[in-house]
């Protein structure tokens, strides 16, 4: 289970003896309820999301019925969130319509995981890219600095191996950082403090759920 929000950008806060920590804002507004997808009619568990306003008009004929069937304003896009028997406790009273709100899931000290597109770089080299060393820049060299350098054998196997590191597009990819500390929980602003890096540009949709691999930890004072 998680939450939509929306990347603000970076600031700093300090703690009580004077240290600065870099933290990401991220507003998270109410998210609403579309659907609720149970075991027994759907196969699996899981909740349906939708967060801001969009206009009818600008949805498709499907997604408008989606909506309209919810019985929730239309928003910017549609999230799933598979649920476990840890969560059926939470998600008990969720109903279409219904708003879930920042401080109903987060408290301050908890970790999570944001998941975000990260900023395109365009096409890059494997140096930028993949972090190749570069080969000699005299001693013979002429024209090969930032060469890949051999991309496989010669008549055997005689093709180049899937998933080899070559030059390419660069960034413009969904991504996950795990375990980020929720510094603060500014319900009333519908603000999110996040210690660390978030992927993704300023005005760009993130997704923050509980950690995975911090499962019930919070920080302790």
């Amino acid at each position: 289970m998680g939450l939509i929000g929306r990347k603000c950008g970076m600031t700093q806060v300090y703690t009580e003896n004077g240290i600065a920590i870099p933290v990401t804002l991220i507003e998270v507004l109410p998210n609403r309820v579309v659907q609720v997808k149970t075991k027994e009619r759907d196969g699996y568990k899981s909740v349906q999301l939708t967060t801001a306003a969009k206009s009818l008009s600008r949805l498709s004929k499907g997604e408008a019925g989606h909506f309209t069937k919810a019985n929730t304003e239309a928003g910017k896009g549609l999230y799933e969130f598979r649920l476990d028997d840890a969560s059926e406790e939470f998600v008990k009273d969720l109903a279409p319509g219904k708003e879930i709100t920042l401080d109903s899931l987060f408290t301050s000290g908890q970790f999570v995981d944001v998941t975000g597109t990260n900023k395109g770089k365009g096409f890059a080299g494997v140096i930028k890219r993949h972090h190749f060393r570069m080969q000699d820049a005299t001693h013979g060299n002429s024209l090969s600095h930032r060469a890949p350098g051999s991309i496989g054998q010669r008549q055997s196997p005689g093709r180049v191996f899937k998933g080899k590191k070559m030059a390419g597009q660069l960034g413009n990819k969904r991504c996950t950082i795990q375990s980020l500390e929720v510094v603060k929980v500014e319900a009333e602003r519908n603000i999110l403090l996040i210690k660390g890096a978030v992927p993704g540009a300023p005005g760009g949709r993130v997704i923050v759920k509980p950690a995975v691999r911090m499962k019930n930890k919070v920080k302790k004072d």
